[in-house]
C-alpha cells in the first residue's frame, strides 16, 4: 500500500511538472514545427530521407549546424573541416552551460541530457521562466527537465513531417534551401539589435568577404571563422569596454 501510494505521488508530481512545461513551450512548439518542416523538406531534396530527419534531429539537434550539416553529408566534407565548423558554430552553447552547471548537476542523471539538449531556445525560456510558489525542488527540477525534452520532441516532429511532405506531396521545393539562410539573417538581425557593441558582428563580416574574395570556394569558411576568433581575443578587452560602456 504504502509502495502504491509513492508511486501515485511521483506520478503527480511529474504530471503537474509536464502540464507546466507543455504550457510555457507551446511558443517553441509554433517555431521548431515550422522551422522543422523547413530541416526536413530540405534533408529531403538532398536525397536524404525520413530516418535521416528522425536520426540527425534525434541524435545532433542543434538548429543552425543541422542546416549546414545537410550541405556536408551531400558535400563530401572532411571529417576536420566537418568538426570544426561545429565547434566554431555551436561554441556559444559552452558559454550557455555555464549559466546552468550547477542546476543541471542537481538533476543527477538528467545532467547528460541536460547539456545536450541546451539549445537557444531552451536557453532563452529556461533563463526567464520562474518558479512557481507552489513548486517543491523535485517539481520545478521535473519542470526544467521536460521544457528541455518537449522543445526536442517538438524539433524532432517537425523534421520528420517534413521529410514525409517532402516523399508524399510532389510540389516545388525551389527556394526551400533558403530557410537556412533566412533563419541566419533573422538571429543576426535580432543579435544586431540586442547588441551592446558591433566589433564582433563587424569582424566576422569584414573576414568573410575578405576570404571569400581570397580563396573564391566554400572553404573560406574555416579561415575566416580563425580569423574572427584570433581578432576578437586580441580586441577582447576593447569589447568588454565597449559593453561595460553600454550597460545601462
Amino acid at each position: 500500500m504504502l509502495k502504491l501510494y509513492y508511486y501515485e505521488e511521483i506520478y503527480q508530481t511529474m504530471k503537474k511538472a509536464a502540464k507546466f512545461a507543455l504550457i510555457k513551450t507551446i511558443p517553441i512548439f509554433l517555431g521548431y514545427l515550422f522551422l522543422g518542416i523547413a530541416f526536413g523538406l530540405l534533408l529531403q531534396k538532398s536525397g536524404l530521407g525520413v530516418f535521416w530527419a528522425f536520426l540527425i534531429s534525434t541524435l545532433v539537434y542543434a538548429g543552425s549546424i543541422q542546416f549546414a550539416l545537410v550541405g556536408i553529408l551531400t558535400g563530401g566534407l572532411s571529417y576536420i573541416t566537418t568538426a570544426v565548423m561545429t565547434l566554431f558554430i555551436n561554441s556559444r552553447h559552452a558559454f550557455y552551460g555555464l549559466t546552468f552547471i550547477e542546476r543541471f548537476k542537481e538533476m543527477k542523471k538528467a545532467y547528460p541530457y541536460m547539456v545536450f539538449s541546451l539549445t537557444d531556445e531552451t536557453y532563452s525560456l529556461l533563463c526567464s521562466m520562474a518558479r512557481p510558489a507552489d513548486f517543491t525542488d523535485r517539481e520545478w527540477k521535473q519542470a526544467t527537465f521536460f521544457v528541455s525534452l518537449f522543445d526536442q520532441c517538438y524539433w524532432v516532429l517537425g523534421s520528420v513531417l517534413g521529410a514525409l511532405m517532402g516523399e508524399l506531396i510532389k510540389f516545388d521545393t525551389t527556394g526551400i534551401d533558403f530557410a537556412m539562410t533566412a533563419l541566419f539573417v533573422v538571429i543576426c538581425v535580432d543579435q544586431w539589435k540586442a547588441a551592446r557593441t558591433h566589433i564582433p558582428a563587424m569582424t566576422g563580416f569584414i573576414c568573410g568577404a575578405l576570404f571569400l574574395m581570397l580563396i573564391r570556394t566554400s572553404n573560406f569558411i574555416l579561415p575566416a571563422l580563425a580569423a574572427t576568433v584570433a581578432i576578437l581575443l586580441f580586441l577582447r578587452r576593447t569589447v568588454e569596454q565597449k559593453m561595460e560602456d553600454n550597460n545601462p
